[in-house]
């Protein structure tokens, strides 16, 4: 009788002990999953091609607001017989407004919510935009789009979105592809100009081109917040719900357990920027991001100057080039009063589309060569074509080169923008694109004078100078000390 129990605890101890026994509880522990693995569990899908039209639209009116200047430049030129000073002063006030709000909304991002800071910027932008249809003066033109500038700032937020949304293999190929969206609102801004301006004139032209602004935020409600920043804050159930209606949406299902993820308290800080963690990238990163707006910025104006004055083949003098203007005295204003033709509208329209010229061999090289040298490469060749830009050549020499030039800088800021999405972690992530985009806003504000000013005195001086900034960010790009391709976004620092 007394051996049965002993037998009994034997067995149950045995069961116990067991590793088929245990193995069930073990498999049951380990069942949970970061936004990281859901994120490439579900995979890319139907989700991920709205999330690229949608979020994607907002670089097309990005890209309205900001040419807007240089077509609309050579008429309130005329209209308020403007020093070549003024005309330079409305696009640095511009990159001024985008400058100051930029570091804001990024904080404001990581702290709020992407989602919120992109839709307040787009109220803002379209806002202030139509205002600026009515400006009485030329002052109060400059004050009402440097107040568009602020707006356009927080677009950046949709480029966040779809960074925290897409798998890690696709990004390096979705992301460069939103430049075609980009060229589509430099198109259409051109192509906009050339028939309204002659017609109803350039007030009718800014209150058209802010219409797809007005029309993009009613898109915005099918669009969630990124589930990367509901984790960061604690807000997992939100997280969950996103990641649950996406893959409905792919038609593919989440890995099982709970989800799981570190809550961050402490998010948006500018000093984890400094971090000795960080420091080098962080800083190498500002003086390429100013290097590469100084660069794209100033070749728009500047192939504007070109087409405006005339200036092929060397600089004419100062008498062949103005064309002096009466005001209502009789006195003469020293103003180019240059209307733009019908051909240096379809000038700017070819350069413009050499933008997407270079995609696919970016794409290549930011998949297969990595983010930092691809950099450097581009970065170097568009130093090179800024120096061929003082060889006198004909009309179509000049288009070709202008053609090349903005396929390097949009190439550029194609690899730029996704290295700086993808180095830094969720906690910070919206406040490194803030920063940078900020810094690189001081190169914008200093092209125009280069472009618009210093281009009038020497061709040569201004073109040297802007190879000269291509080259050191150039080394700086291929000095990096992070390469980010293939790699995860990181959630924590």
């Amino acid at each position: 009788m007394a051996s049965k129990p002993r037998e009994q605890v034997t067995v149950l101890s045995l069961r116990k002990l067991s590793p088929a026994g245990l193995e069930p509880q073990r498999q049951k522990e380990r069942k949970t999953f970061t936004v990281e693995d859901a994120v490439e569990t579900i995979g890319f899908g139907r989700f991920h091609i709205a999330l690229f039209l949608i979020m994607g639209s907002t670089g097309v009116v990005e890209a309205m607001e900001i040419m807007l200047i240089a077509v609309v430049s050579p008429v309130i030129r005329c209209e308020w017989h403007l020093e070549n000073w003024q005309v330079a002063l409305v696009t640095t006030m511009v990159f001024f407004g985008y400058m100051v709000s930029s570091v804001l909304f990024g904080l404001l991002a990581d702290r709020y919510g992407r989602w919120k800071i992109l839709l307040l910027s787009f109220l803002w932008g379209a806002y202030f935009s139509l205002l600026t249809s009515f400006a009485p003066t030329y002052i109060w033109f400059v004050f009402l789009r440097t107040m568009v500038g602020c707006g356009v700032s927080g677009h950046a937020q949709g480029l966040i979105i779809k960074t925290e949304f897409l798998p890690t293999k696709y990004r390096g190929y979705m992301l460069p592809l939103s430049q075609v969206f980009w060229l589509a609102g430099s198109l259409l801004i051109i192509g906009l100009a050339s028939v309204v301006i002659p017609s109803i004139g350039w007030r009718w032209l800014i209150r058209i081109a802010s219409l797809p602004g007005i029309i993009l935020i009613l898109a915005f409600k099918f669009i969630p917040e990124s589930a990367r920043f509901n984790v960061s804050t604690g807000n997992v159930r939100a997280a969950l719900t996103t990641l649950q209606r996406i893959a409905k949406i792919n038609r593919s299902a989440l890995p099982e357990g709970q989800l799981v993820e570190p809550v961050m308290e402490k998010r948006g800080r500018f000093a984890d920027l400094l971090d000795a963690k960080y420091l080098r990238t962080t800083l190498q990163i500002w003086v390429i991001w100013l290097g590469i707006s100084f660069a794209y910025y100033g070749v728009i104006l500047a192939s504007a100057e070109l087409l405006e004055r005339d200036l092929v083949c060397g600089a004419k003098s100062e008498s062949q080039a103005a064309v002096p203007t009466e005001d209502s005295e009789g006195s003469q204003s020293p103003c180019y009063c240059h209307q733009f033709a019908p051909s240096d509208y379809r000038t700017m329209i070819i350069s413009t589309i050499g933008e997407i010229a270079l995609n696919p061999l970016n794409i290549l090289g930011i998949n297969f060569l990595g983010r930092r040298l691809s950099l450097s490469i581009t970065m170097g060749c568009t130093a090179l074509f800024f120096l061929l830009l003082n060889i006198c050549t004909s009309s179509a020499g000049l288009i070709g080169f202008l053609f090349m030039l903005r396929a390097l800088v949009a190439a550029n800021f194609n690899t730029i923008y996704i290295y700086t999405a993808e180095v830094y972690p969720t906690t910070m992530r919206a406040l490194g694109m803030g920063t940078s985009g900020s810094l690189c806003r001081i190169g914008a504000m200093v092209a125009p004078f280069i472009s618009q000013v210093l281009m009038s005195a020497s061709i040569l001086g201004a073109l040297c100078l802007f190879s000269s900034v291509c080259v050191v960010c150039a080394i700086s790009a291929f000095t990096l000390p992070i390469e980010t391709k293939g790699r995860a976004l990181q959630q924590i620092k």
